[in-house]
């Protein structure tokens, strides 16, 4: 089915909510005259954003179904189509108030969000919402709405996914960044929903909005957009029935997701009744290594030393080296079983450098095959760890594992993945869970290819980048950042085609710039970066690597979905 869609950047002015209704019915019946069958504008769009509390914004709120909800449904009506918006809502039972996105239709209102994932400044007024991540079913698709910081979460967009919808309509006062966000384009691709994204812009109180609306396609193509000031753009959205994307996942293996193990100091949490506790807390380095394996394993254990032996020069305590990186890309050509000669090789070498070395490679146990990656040290063979989820092609040779894997080195609590399963973003959340500070990742991984940016007019303070970005999304950044850990990538150098390559060291905080990450952009080469999981001088912990902020703010209770039994 096709459909035509609009979204319209507006920047409200605060106490003029009648000015800024009037406005947005008048951006709308414009959107609307034009042919466009669903119209979305921005979080609190009818009042502005920046309230300092419950008696200061109390003038402006509404019921959902209020007089500015039915001035919207007149437009529905008029034009057959429907519209998101966004309002401080009143509830008429409780008299709380809520930040909160309504869509209205031909018939009237269709459903309310209320903002499950309050930023700093809607706790001083609004109440966490309280109806979950619903999907709406309309004759033009389903339809599901976040609003601003939900987005963050892997979770949101995936229950939205699950629930069957086509479109995410996402509003938003977001700041302190070059738009389209990262995060938008990751959450609409991952999970192979089209999205509409309505941001406002301008300034209020002092604080800069980024602008940026967008239309992006279930592909993750960005097919409309703006930088800053009011207008509307439109574009033509293809929705599909089926979303393979989610054929990928293996939620009889993710129950971790409805835990929050975060909610304590993580210090005392991992360390209850003896247990698990993580690591001292300390500054170490870590290096990822690009290259292209050969199919020879004595090559590959070459390329590995040289490799070691530079990482080791410049005082690395881990190194991660690519997918297959021992066997090369044959499959099960070269697979190895676990004691075979070319393992204790590189055990060897982890022993004489006396450096961490974690390996991909073809695995062979009997009659199974599996794609594999090995963590050896100087105290031996430290973890292994068997691909959970694999690509169409690996599926040809090899069986999926089943066991997620983490281990506690001098440098931190380690959790392994390879490059497939970066692209689902349970893995790498239930990793943060189990208290990972770092996520290795050997890779061969071509998509999602990084997308630019050309730069921003958006007067944003420094240090916000403002410039053009070739890597402005890349998947390995976005996955540290919302899980708060230093994320260890190591990709295929890109000259084969079979890999977008920018192998590096992304660090756990997406909203600190400059950003703290190394990256190899060309051809072969190594990254190196000093990494911390803060100080041990303190019984809690002073590092958001350690704290996890994002993944503190977690809601569970939502979450039953994302372990039920696939439909698909």
């Amino acid at each position: 089915m096709n459909v035509n869609v609009a979204t319209i950047q507006f920047e409200p002015t605060q106490f003029r909510k009648e000015e800024n209704v009037a406005r947005l019915l008048q951006l709308a019946s414009q959107a609307a005259r034009d042919g466009a069958r669903l119209i979305v504008m921005p979080e609190m769009a009818t009042t502005g954003y920046c309230w300092q509390d419950r008696a200061e914004v109390a003038p402006f709120v509404e019921t959902a179904d209020g007089a500015t909800s039915q001035a919207f449904a007149a437009i529905a009506r008029e034009y057959h189509c429907y519209l998101v918006f966004g309002m401080p809502e009143r509830d008429s039972v409780t008299d709380i108030y809520y930040n909160s996105a309504v869509l209205v239709g031909p018939q009237g209102v269709i459903g309310v969000h209320r903002k499950t994932h309050p930023y700093i400044s809607e706790p001083k007024w609004a109440a966490n919402g309280d109806a979950g991540h619903q999907v709406f079913a309309t004759e033009i698709g389903n339809i599901a709405l976040l609003i601003c910081m939900d987005i963050h979460f892997i979770e949101t967009a995936r229950l939205a996914a699950l629930g069957g919808a086509q479109i995410i309509c996402h509003i938003s006062n977001w700041l302190a960044e070059r738009t389209p966000a990262p995060y938008w384009l990751n959450r609409g691709w991952e999970n192979g929903c089209a999205l509409i994204e309505s941001n406002r812009w301008g300034w209020e109180r002092g604080v800069q909005f980024s602008g940026g609306s967008c239309i992006v396609d279930q592909n993750g193509i960005i097919l409309a957009s703006c930088d800053g000031g009011d207008g509307v753009i439109a574009a033509e959205l293809t929705l599909s029935v089926e979303n393979p994307s989610l054929r990928k996942r293996r939620p009889e293996l993710y129950q971790r997701l409805m835990t929050n193990t975060f909610v304590w100091n993580p210090q005392d949490f991992f360390g209850l009744y003896g247990g698990d506790p993580l690591p001292v807390a300390k500054d170490s380095r870590i290096a990822v290594a690009q290259f292209h394996p050969a199919s020879d394993i004595s090559e590959n254990l070459l390329m590995i030393r040289h490799w070691a032996e530079q990482a080791k020069a410049r005082g690395a305590e881990l190194l991660i080296l690519p997918e297959r990186a021992l066997t090369g890309g044959e499959g099960r050509n070269n697979a190895l079983a676990i004691n075979d000669e070319p393992i204790q090789c590189l055990l060897k070498l982890a022993i004489e450098l006396d450096i961490a070395l974690l390996t991909g490679f073809a695995e062979c146990e009997g009659q199974q095959f599996y794609n594999s990656a090995l963590l050896v040290s100087s105290a031996g063979l430290n973890a292994h760890y068997r691909q959970i989820h694999l690509s169409e092609n690996d599926k040809q040779w090899a069986s999926a594992g089943n066991q997620w894997v983490t281990c506690d080195l001098p440098c931190g609590r380690v959790g392994i993945l390879l490059g497939e399963d970066l692209l689902v973003p349970e893995a790498a959340r239930i990793l943060a869970l189990e208290g990972c500070d770092i996520i290795a990742c050997p890779a061969l991984l071509n998509t999602p290819i990084p997308l630019a940016h050309t730069g921003t007019e958006i007067p944003h303070a420094w240090p916000i980048p403002r410039g053009a970005d070739p890597y402005h999304w890349l998947l390995p950044r976005v996955r540290a950042g919302e899980n708060n850990v230093w994320l260890a990538f190591a990709n295929w150098t890109p000259a084969t085609g079979m890999s977008f390559g920018l192998s590096g060291v992304f660090g756990p905080d997406t909203f600190a710039f400059p950003r703290t990450e190394i990256k190899v952009p060309g051809t072969d080469g190594l990254a190196v970066l000093d990494v911390t999981t803060g100080s041990a001088e303190t019984a809690y912990p002073n590092h958001v690597v350690r704290r996890k902020d994002l993944v503190l703010m977690r809601q569970p209770h939502y979450y039953t979905p994302l372990v039920m039994p696939s439909s698909q």
